[in-house]
């Protein structure tokens, strides 16, 4: 009984660490340095979260305050139920663009209709990722693909940049409907309504940033150039020469309310309360990994997400709005030696006395310096060089992560359309990759391995094609496989025999495999027989369930390319069947099929089978 009682414990135990992870971390906090290294990690992060969730906010189009009660909380909950130790979560850059873009068309930005319509977008982000975790559907989010995150995030940093371009100059002008449009009249009015000391508070912000991150890297450099210019604001009587200030932020904590569920409002926001739950989950299972692959601890992307849909709930039932993983924040809470979730704790502990105590200290907080540190924030999100290395890895994906750049530009603030028409043409051209699978034909080079004979320049045997279908053979891709091997048989009017090379055929379904036996019958009804060579067990096991390894086929399938060879050739002996190049026979099969050749020969090779060589592959000419 105690024996039972004990794996019933155990049982017990592993359960609930799996779904409320921070029973497991919970007990270490008992070692003194644990602890400590927790609270130092927690307060540096809370020195970074402060001002960054007021400049977020701002982007948002929310009061300041938004962001500090969007950054207490949630802060704590998503650190509880989350799998990841070092995540930082709260108010980040894109998704607070992202909900400034739903929300403009529905209120104007300052109205309650506006905060409750934030608190309403949180709730949905938060239930849709809620709901993916709980069906482990994290699998969800490969739908956006690494090129359109790319194309989109770097789009939005531009975005976001010069969406301070106001801020930062003094000017103001009425949002247009597309954000291109808002620059340039930003632009225009500068010319001749410039603020000089407004653009002066941007530049010492700046340079204040800058100039201790690299000379004191260790510290809080965004909450040293806040409080530089909070002083002189004060000292200087900003506000009094037209500089926009931060003004009065409320004590005190945020209330509970339940968002009003508004049907109609919901519906026009759903693409990107979806796009928010995946783009937002992608930055934070992103860096929830880099920090795991470092740490080594276990990490559960479905969990990841139930932290992260309590954790937008949580915000939008404490007047917050929707949140997401910090790549800076979590960077900074890992340097700075957080152990567990607690240092999480110990941040969202630093934001809520900040809340009850230090908010009149931020009311001659400068606008532009907000506005500084969102450009200074955005900046890392600018990344050209993987743009370029997905174009030499695949120009698909180099085309998919310029035109989603080139229309997040276009179309901005309207950014749910950029994001379909790039999942949408990622998908696309996937769909069309799988239709035209590469195929080869294959050839011997001189010391006897078998490559491609495009790439190689080897020469071909008129009389016997070794052939290699690269991906799975299924509907949508059977018409283009029996086409290309119809070309080759018209092309070659002494072909006596096809090898498919099927080693690099992962899977076939009904159509395939109907495809195959029927233009087996029809190589046969014109003298031209079809063998295949190294094909994949579950494929084997395939076609003798169907009957086309049986008794009447068997003889078509080998083990190895060279007794499909040997077999071929024994066709072949006959007066009829030799094949006219001198030295072609078992034994020495290069001299006529697999013998390297130099380029002069490329353009028979090219003339003989036409564009059947993949067009991907590299010009030989």
């Amino acid at each position: 009984m105690e024996s039972l009682y004990k794996t019933f414990s155990s049982i017990s135990t592993a359960f609930l660490r799996n779904f409320i992870p921070f029973l497991a971390w919970i007990p270490e906090l008992r070692d003194k340095k644990v602890l400590k290294a927790d609270i130092i990690a927690g307060t540096t992060v809370a020195l970074v979260l402060v001002p960054q969730s007021l400049a977020y906010a701002n982007l948002a189009g929310l009061p300041a305050s938004y962001g500090l009660y969007a950054s207490f909380l949630p802060v704590a909950i998503a650190a509880l139920f989350g799998s990841s130790r070092q995540l930082a979560t709260g108010p980040v850059a894109v998704v607070s663009l992202l909900t400034a873009s739903a929300l403009a068309p529905l209120a104007v930005s300052g109205s309650e209709e506006y905060f409750a319509y934030a608190m309403l977008l949180a709730l949905m982000v938060g239930l849709f990722q809620l709901a993916l975790g709980f069906l482990r559907l994290g699998i969800m989010v490969a739908f956006l693909s690494h090129p359109v995150v790319l194309g989109f995030t770097n789009a939005a940093a531009i975005v976001i940049a010069t969406s301070q371009l106001g801020k930062i100059f003094g000017v103001s002008v009425n949002p247009s409907e597309y954000h291109f449009v808002t620059v340039w009249e930003t632009l225009e009015l500068t010319l001749t309504n410039f603020h000089a000391p407004t653009f002066l508070m941007a530049v010492v912000a700046v340079l204040a940033m800058v100039l201790v991150k690299r000379y004191l890297p260790k510290a809080p450099f965004i909450m040293i150039a806040v409080t530089l210019t909070v002083l002189i604001s004060w000292g200087f009587d900003y506000a009094a020469r037209g500089g926009a200030i931060v003004g009065e932020i409320p004590e005190g904590l945020p209330g509970f309310s339940i968002p009003v569920l508004d049907i109609k409002a919901m519906a026009e926001m759903l693409i990107i309360a979806i796009a928010i739950g995946l783009i937002g989950f992608l930055e934070t299972i992103s860096v929830s990994k880099a920090i795991a692959a470092r740490t080594r601890q276990r990490l559960n992307p479905d969990q990841e997400l139930i932290g992260q849909g309590l954790s937008n709930i949580t915000s939008s039932f404490f007047s917050g709005y929707a949140v997401a993983g910090s790549f800076s924040r979590s960077a900074v809470n890992d340097t700075a030696g957080a152990v567990t979730g607690f240092s999480s704790i110990v941040t969202a502990f630093i934001v809520g006395l900040t809340l009850l105590f230090l908010t009149p200290l931020l009311y001659h907080l400068p606008q532009a310096t907000l506005a500084a540190v969102i450009m200074m924030a955005v900046f890392g999100l600018l990344q050209i060089k993987p743009i370029i290395h997905s174009w030499r890895v695949l120009k698909h994906d180099g085309w998919v992560a310029i035109i989603t750049f080139v229309m997040t530009l276009a179309y901005a603030p309207h950014f749910e359309i950029s994001i379909i028409i790039g999942i949408l043409l990622a998908l696309g051209l996937h769909v069309y990759r799988t239709m035209h699978p590469h195929i080869s034909l294959i050839s011997r080079t001189a010391s006897g391995d078998f490559q491609d004979a495009g790439t190689q320049i080897l020469e071909l045997c008129p009389k016997i094609v070794l052939l290699r279908f690269e991906g799975p053979l299924f509907f949508a891709n059977t018409s283009y496989f029996e086409t290309r091997v119809l070309e080759c048989a018209s092309a070659m009017p002494e072909l006596r025999c096809i090898i498919v090379d099927a080693v690099a055929t992962s899977e076939i379904d009904a159509t395939g495999e109907h495809t195959l036996r029927e233009l087996t019958r029809r190589m046969v009804d014109s003298d031209i027989q079809v063998l295949f060579a190294r094909v994949p067990t579950p494929i084997m096991e395939t076609f003798k369930r169907t009957g086309f390894a049986s008794d009447e086929w068997e003889g078509l399938f080998f083990n190895t390319i060279e007794s499909a060879l040997d077999y071929t050739w024994d066709d072949l002996k006959s007066p009829q069947g030799s094949c006219s190049i001198d030295g072609c026979h078992p034994v020495n099969f290069h001299g006529c099929l697999l013998r390297r050749k130099p380029r002069k020969h490329v353009p028979l090779l090219r003339s003989l089978y036409g564009d059947f060589i993949n067009k991907d592959k590299p010009s030989t000419s």
